[in-house]
């Protein structure tokens, strides 16, 4: 069960990552971004007038959980391996004492 649940942890970061990819190459940069490649001209936007700040916030939403999910799946991959490695330990004591 445990195995499922940090392999479904890693499959969500995954989609944030891409995600963050997505919404950040949708902003508006000095040559007009990807939102006019969908038929926009460099005056119109994608998603209307407030494009740019409602893209900002959840670039920096995103952000903040890309960074958070970055430490717990560090700190998750560093547990699972010093418990794989702790079992591997006491099966080899366990193997010398017989």
């Amino acid at each position: 069960m445990m195995t499922f649940l940090y392999f479904f942890a890693l499959t969500l970061f995954m989609f944030v990552c891409f995600l963050l990819c997505v919404v950040i190459l949708m902003q508006e940069s000095k040559s007009s971004g990807l939102g006019t490649s969908f038929g926009g001209e460099a005056s119109q936007s994608l998603f209307g007038t407030s494009t740019a700040d409602v893209l900002k916030k959840f670039t920096a939403w995103l952000a903040v959980i890309f960074l958070l999910s970055c430490i717990i799946l560090s700190l998750w991959t560093n547990k699972l391996s010093y418990t794989k490695m702790s079992s591997a330990a006491f099966n080899v004591d366990q193997i010398e004492a017989d």
